[in-house]
Formats: C-alpha cells, sequence, structure tokens
C-alpha cells in the first residue's frame, strides 16, 4: 500500500529477454522519473503497462523493481488502446493533426477499438485503487489514461486524484471532431479528478472551453500549470561526461570547416507534429535566399524514428531523409555536406549538438511544452540562439529572449535562421543565459512536489 502513486503507459524501467531466457532490466529517464524520485520509495508506487515480451515475462516470473507496478494487459488490448486509440486519435486531436478531407473515420472499427481503451484505462483504476492507502494522492499521466480518474473515484472516492496532460489540448471546435458520447466521456472521466495539471495557462484554458462547451464546465475540478523545466544539474554533469566529449569530437569533424563553420541543430523524435521536414524546407530556403552561407553553416538534425509501427509514421520519416538528401545533392560540396541526418538515437550524441550548437531550431506545428528548446540553453558552450515555434508550450516561458516563428511559414523560419546565424556574440550569449533561467525556473523534482501540495490543498 502507498501513500502517493503515479500511473502512466510506460514505466522507470523495461525488461529485455537475454539469449539465455533471464531477464536485464534497464531504468529510463525523463522528467517524470526525475520527478518521483523526490518522493520515497518506501511510500510510492509507480503502476505501468508491460510494453513488451521482456516486461509480460517479468510479470508473469513475479520479477519487479520496489515501488514499481506493472500491468500485463493483453497485448490485443495494449496494441488497440495505445495505438488505435491514444496514439492514432487522441494525439492526432490535441495535435490538431487530421487532413480533415478524409480522416478521421469513426467507424465500427473505432468503436472496438475504444471499447479496447475502455478496459486499458480500467485496468489501470483497479490496480491503483488496491494499491493505495486510506487518503492517498494519485497522479495519474496523460492522454492515454484519460478515463482512470472517473473510474478511481467511483472505487475510491477516499482518494485525493490528480492527471497531468503532457500534450496540448484541442480548442472546442477541434475537440469536437470526436464523437460526442466518447468526447463527453474523455471530459467526464478527467473531471473524476480533484486537480487536473497542464504544461501552460493555454492548455488548461483549451479544456476549460470544452468542458464549457460540452459538459457544463468543471464543476468542482480546480486547473492548475505546471510548466515541466530542465534538470540543469543532471544535464551540465552528464554532457562533461567522455562519452559525450567523443561525440563532440566526431561531431566537429563530420561538420569540418574550422571553428568560422556554423552550426543550426534540431533533436527530435520523427513525430509528425515536430514539423521537421518544413524545418529542412525552411534552411533550403536559407542556401537559396543567402547564397553566402553556402559552405559556411550546416544543418545538424537529429531524427529519431517513432512510432514506426503506424504507416503513416512510415511515411514521415522516410520523407524526412528524403528531403535531407535532396538538398545535399543540389548543394553539396567535396568538403561540405549541408545537413547531417542521424536517426539512430543516442543521447551523448544528442548532448554533443546541444553542446556546439549556434542555432537551434523548435519548430513544431504544435507541442504540449518540447523540453529540447529548455535543455540546448542549458547545456550551450558557448550561447546558443533558439528560434521557436509559437505554438510550442515552451514560447510561454521562452518568447521573449528566442527568435519566433509561425511554424507553416517556410519563408519566415529561413529568414528567422538568417537573423540567428547573423546574431552578435554577445546578444546571443546574453539571451541563451536569460534562456536557461527560464528554462530551470520548475525543474523535475519540484514540478512533482508542486503538484502533490497542490493536490493536498484541493478542497
Amino acid at each position: 500500500m502507498a501513500s502517493v502513486l503515479v500511473a502512466s503507459n510506460r514505466g522507470p524501467v523495461s525488461y529485455a529477454v537475454a539469449e539465455d531466457g533471464s531477464l536485464d532490466a534497464r531504468r529510463g529517464g525523463g522528467g517524470l522519473v526525475s520527478g518521483l524520485s523526490a518522493v520515497s520509495s518506501e511510500d510510492s508506487v509507480w503502476v505501468c503497462a508491460a510494453l513488451g515480451e521482456g516486461d509480460r515475462q517479468a510479470v508473469r516470473r513475479g520479477i519487479s523493481e520496489p515501488g514499481v507496478r506493472m500491468l500485463d494487459i493483453d497485448p490485443d488490448v495494449h496494441a488497440d488502446a495505445y495505438n488505435g486509440i491514444a496514439n492514432s486519435v487522441l494525439w492526432f486531436v490535441h495535435h490538431m493533426l487530421y487532413q480533415t478531407p478524409v480522416e478521421p473515420v469513426f467507424d465500427a472499427e473505432f468503436r472496438r477499438r475504444w471499447t479496447s481503451y475502455e478496459t486499458y484505462n480500467r485496468a489501470f483504476a483497479e490496480a491503483l485503487a488496491a494499491e493505495a492507502d486510506p487518503g492517498a494522492q494519485v497522479v495519474v499521466q496523460d492522454y492515454h489514461l484519460t478515463l482512470v480518474p472517473g473510474m478511481l473515484r467511483e472505487a475510491r472516492p477516499d482518494l485525493r486524484i490528480g492527471h497531468f496532460s503532457h500534450t496540448p489540448w484541442a480548442p472546442p471546435e477541434y475537440f469536437r471532431m470526436l464523437p460526442d458520447d466518447i468526447a463527453e466521456q474523455v471530459l467526464r472521466g478527467m473531471l473524476g479528478a480533484d486537480r487536473l495539471g497542464f504544461l501552460t495557462r493555454r492548455w488548461a484554458d483549451a479544456f476549460a472551453a470544452c468542458c464549457t462547451a460540452l459538459v457544463g464546465g468543471t464543476g468542482g475540478t480546480e486547473l492548475g500549470v505546471h510548466g515541466l523545466g530542465a534538470d540543469a544539474d543532471f544535464l551540465r554533469e552528464r554532457s562533461r561526461r567522455p562519452d559525450v566529449e567523443d561525440r563532440l569530437a566526431a561531431l566537429r569533424e563530420q561538420i569540418g570547416g574550422g571553428p568560422d563553420r556554423k552550426t543550426i541543430i534540431r533533436v527530435d523524435r520523427t513525430e509528425l507534429s515536430k514539423n521537421i521536414v518544413r524545418g529542412l524546407l525552411a534552411y533550403r530556403a536559407l542556401l537559396e535566399d543567402h547564397p553566402e552561407w553556402r559552405g559556411r553553416v550546416v544543418h545538424v538534425a537529429f531524427a529519431y524514428p517513432s512510432r514506426q509501427d503506424l504507416a503513416v509514421y512510415r511515411d514521415y520519416t522516410a520523407e524526412v531523409s528524403r528531403v535531407a538528401e535532396e538538398i545535399n545533392t543540389a548543394f553539396g560540396t567535396d568538403d561540405w555536406t549541408p545537413v547531417l541526418l542521424h536517426v539512430k538515437d543516442d543521447f551523448a550524441r544528442s548532448l554533443a549538438a546541444y553542446r556546439l550548437a549556434d542555432v537551434a531550431l523548435v519548430n513544431p506545428i504544435r507541442d504540449g511544452m518540447n523540453l529540447v528548446a529548455k535543455e540546448v540553453p542549458v547545456v550551450s558552450d558557448e550561447g546558443c540562439a533558439l528560434v521557436l515555434s509559437r505554438e510550442a508550450g515552451a514560447y510561454e516561458e521562452l518568447g521573449e529572449d528566442a527568435i519566433t516563428v509561425n511554424p507553416y511559414d517556410i519563408t519566415g523560419t529561413a529568414r528567422a535562421l538568417h537573423e540567428a546565424l547573423t546574431m552578435p556574440d554577445g546578444e546571443r550569449a546574453e539571451r541563451s543565459k536569460r534562456l536557461a533561467a527560464s528554462a530551470t525556473a520548475l525543474p523535475p523534482q519540484r514540478w512533482f512536489l508542486e503538484q502533490l501540495e497542490a493536490l493536498r490543498e484541493v478542497r
């Protein structure tokens, strides 16, 4: 039994089956893992789903980490709930990604998958109800688990229940694309919580507007804003380790051109909302409009594959590679490769890129926060100019010292890249310093403890 519980699709640990049949445990990272470390493992439980065969084997063999309860949900149910609903419907709604002349189509197959989503959420609610001390605090995470607060409230009215959304929230006119009963079910599920947390005021206001339009308001549920920040101490220490130094040397060799060659970096998953293709097109426009940059700047683009079990993501990943190669073919020379595209996930290499960047391009078409925008100024060696989409949640905190762009405007983004590259060194360093201060205002442990404190104070 626990006094503090967290529920999320992905947990802090995963298991891989070794050649001899044994299981290797691998610890994860991220803001939530760092945040929960502020609470004693003796008093907390993290409820998560078994995501692969190694995880399922661990559950069946009774292997677990202290403070972690992994749920062995039927793989077909999980696939329907996770890919069929959470990532293919709710994610698309909140990021406003649909090509509306042809999608979405809410048919019988959607309803079948929605039943799986309900089953998946109920498994979490039942596990939380079984694990929680009387009056315990429960913080449910994200769009995968929107129904859990309402289900848990019915089973355990004594609990203090919170939910935190790491994504944007769609405005009412877009959210109402969902079938009316499903939209209402999502809202009422979340309103089962005592308190709902969002990354920015914009997303909290959008949720409230949806409630007003569809269910008559938020009732007694409190809404709060907690802008998750970068973990400065961890990032600065980790970015100085030998493996990062090795990646830094390798990147500098690939970039070439000596100290006068500038670098524009981006670090993203090949997620549709990250807008990588338009970023590449803007870089091409920069080279076309300002030929003086040819041979003098390299775009280092890390585009790590994401959700490759979905065809639309595979197609997008292929398009990123195609456009990068097109730019290199059109402009490249024997001693200059305009785009260095890396698709293999490598955290140490990402940190190395943060350190050497003259310009960071963060241009999502819509993003709950975007921690890359916050991490680069913290790690940068010489200060980095930030080109930032006004549609990123981070814009609310960093917009004053960033160069702001409309993510759909390729010409405007090319102008912003030129402005960033020509920014005087002193101004760039001062802006980067202020960006780093804003980016670290609410580090993960404080972010999590602030939510628990606010949840305790809800009447």
